[in-house]
């Protein structure tokens, strides 16, 4: 009869799996469970890997780019704080000062994009691809100042300093609209390290081995910020400067992916 036990001896019986000659898997079929469930936990827990990935990439990103906007704007108030004081103590002319201002600002620029993450850079390059010549600068003054027909070469000397001394405030002057974007995004940034720091710190509060929880943590936080620094930095290559876009979907990418293969390696 169909799942009538052997007879035999008491104690006969063994733990050994019994396996049907019949059968192509050589192996035992696995113990009943609800349907579904080691691949809905397996999924999930990719999801939130994925999703920790993310926030710690992307908060890392507008941190490190929010304050990097924040020591540009820094420089630039210095730098034209100094060119006055100079020139109000009689060392340099209103005209030395703005040829200083319009070199030191871009030389700071380009300095604070590349301590940028690529999408800072990115982004920066697409909003400013380059900075107009001194003589547009001028010329843009002079407009300013003194209405159209406005020729630089026929002012006066005080008419030119006045467009010198434009020329040096500027310098010192940051967009505001992206200063207050950049700022948003700082604070969102910092936001969403907190967040992704909160889930670690859940992970390994309720792991049996807490040791090695910390440590995977620990190592797919740090595979996140550098696989999206290098997935942005590959974009930048393939698409060329100015793409932002392109640069934070290799940087999503690459964090994600990052994440993924450590945490895979990690787990065996």
């Amino acid at each position: 009869m169909a799942g009538q036990a052997a007879r035999g001896p008491i104690g006969s019986e063994t733990n050994r799996t019994t396996l049907d000659s019949g059968t192509l898997a050589r192996v035992a079929t696995p113990s009943p469970q609800p349907t579904g469930h080691s691949s809905s936990q397996a999924d999930f827990d990719a999801a939130i890997l994925a999703l920790q990935a993310e926030l710690t990439n992307f908060g890392f990103i507008g941190a490190v780019d929010g304050a990097a906007r924040a020591r540009y704007d820094l420089l630039a108030r210095q730098f034209r704080d100094e060119l006055r004081a100079r020139v109000a103590s009689g060392h340099i002319s209103w005209g030395a000062a703005a040829r200083e201002a319009y070199g030191l600002r871009d030389e700071v620029m380009q300095l604070i994009r590349r301590r940028s993450t690529p999408v800072g850079a990115a982004v920066a390059q697409w909003l400013k691809p380059e900075s107009p010549s001194l003589n547009m600068l001028v010329a843009k003054k002079t407009l300013e100042l003194f209405g159209n027909g406005a020729d630089f070469n026929r002012l006066a000397q005080g008419q030119r300093n006045k467009v010198f001394a434009a020329i040096v405030e500027s310098a010192g002057k940051a967009n505001p609209r992206i200063t207050k974007l950049m700022g948003t995004v700082s604070r969102s940034g910092r936001g969403l390290l907190f967040l992704s720091v909160g889930i670690s710190v859940y992970n390994i509060a309720t792991a049996q081995d807490k040791v090695d929880a910390a440590g995977r943590e620990g190592a797919v936080t740090g595979a996140s910020i550098a696989g999206g620094m290098a997935g942005g930095a590959l974009a930048g290559l393939a698409c060329g400067p100015g793409a932002p876009v392109c640069v934070t979907l290799g940087a999503f990418i690459g964090g994600g992916a990052a994440a993924m293969g450590v945490d895979y390696f990690w787990s065996r």
